[in-house]
């Protein structure tokens, strides 16, 4: 029998992690599983498939999500490192190989297929580029003779490279706006934050002009005219919903959205559960990422600081880009609700993500309370 005198691998973990982190990531997988009976089989029924085709595969990725969270939620600090760096370099490989191999829908190519699994390497990029980033910059805080800024710019020129190839110009304004939170926190001069501003803007200017499908989509955002019907379905859910919602499974704007169960989850949701659902869905991520940015900012660990920050930055940004799409914010970009949305790739990632939050939140030995030493040296004394 595990006691907090004599603690076994899963004891010490359980008695370190960050509850409320934890209780909040598993509130969304559960709830993402629970939404999609709403938002998954009328695409199912579209493509001829089994009502709950899509519901059972969410249930299957959600196992091996759950899995990954708590395992890499048990890493030390140098053990994140460690897999990040692996998991970036495979990302970059993998996403090297899905521009020459890989397989096309709708003139892009970001996914590979492994097997039987079909793997989008830029979801599993995301969470180790962070990771591998933050490190860098807090080496160069610890050390001025590492070149940690210069090797992160790098390496942000060569990810975004590679996004911008695919094409996937959402992916890279996350990623790139991740990497600015993390320049950013870092101290970074402003001389240096104004140049790359600069190329940020340089760069979005010419993706206009040289993507036609980006363009397209802002003019429509911009002017209202064009094919609108994706984002015009999605509003017309939400407001069908009213305060209330239609109640599960009565939703009937639901059925002419295409992706219902990936982009436009979050208006399925609203249709049938209503907008208080979604302000409840809402202030769950908005507290990952306001209790992440307070426990980073009590670190001593520049790395954990950053790194913590960056992580729960990016949920929050991708949390924001989805519901701002769906709320006629934003142009549409193909960007999941995490958690809620259909995806294996994404949730698995995005997981992974959560589990390094877990890790590197997780109570030190140090910060424990004096009342919990004191429990453990009575404990101990007493099975003496």
């Amino acid at each position: 029998m595990n006691t907090r005198a004599k603690r076994g691998l899963i004891t010490d973990w359980w008695w370190s992690v960050d509850r409320w982190f934890l209780a909040a990531f598993l509130t969304l997988m559960i709830g993402g599983l629970v939404l999609s009976f709403a938002a998954s089989p009328p695409v199912a029924e579209k493509l001829g498939l089994d009502p709950f085709h899509f519901v059972k595969r969410h249930g299957v990725f959600l196992i091996p999500s759950i899995a990954a969270m708590i395992a890499t939620s048990m890493l030390t600090a140098r053990g994140i490192r460690r897999v990040a760096l692996l998991l970036l370099g495979a990302s970059i490989v993998l996403m090297i190989g899905a521009l020459f191999f890989g397989m096309e829908v709708k003139g892009a190519r970001r996914w590979i297929e492994i097997g039987p699994l079909t793997i989008q390497p830029s979801e599993f990029m995301k969470p180790a580029f962070v990771v591998i980033c933050a490190w860098l910059f807090a080496e160069k805080s610890r050390r001025a003779d590492i070149p940690g800024n210069l090797f992160a710019i790098i390496l942000l020129f060569i990810v975004t490279a590679l996004l911008v190839a695919q094409p996937d110009l959402g992916q890279t304004m996350l990623t790139a706006g991740a990497w600015s939170g993390l320049f950013f926190m870092a101290g970074m001069p402003w001389l240096w934050i104004a140049a790359l501003g600069t190329i940020g803007v340089v760069g979005f200017l010419s993706a206009y002009f040289v993507f036609p499908h980006v363009a397209s989509r802002i003019d429509r955002f911009m002017t209202g005219e064009g094919d609108t019907f994706q984002t015009d379905t999605a509003r017309e859910a939400i407001m069908r919903g009213g305060w209330l919602g239609q109640g599960p499974g009565e939703g009937t704007v639901k059925r002419l959205l295409p992706d219902s169960h990936t982009d436009f989850a979050f208006s399925v949701i609203a249709e049938e559960f209503g907008i208080v659902t979604c302000m409840l869905l809402a202030s769950i991520f908005c507290f990952i990422v306001i209790r992440g940015l307070s426990v980073a900012f009590a670190q001593r660990d520049p790395f954990a600081r950053l790194a913590i920050s960056g992580l729960v930055f990016l949920f929050g940004l991708q949390s924001i880009i989805n519901m701002s799409v769906n709320l006629q914010l934003m142009p549409a970009k193909g960007m999941t609700l995490p958690f809620i949305s259909y995806g294996g790739s994404s949730m698995l990632a995005i997981a992974i993500s959560a589990g390094f939050i877990l890790a590197l939140t997780r109570k030190k030995p140090e910060n424990s309370s004096q009342t919990d030493r004191l429990m453990d040296r009575t404990i101990a004394l007493s099975g003496a």
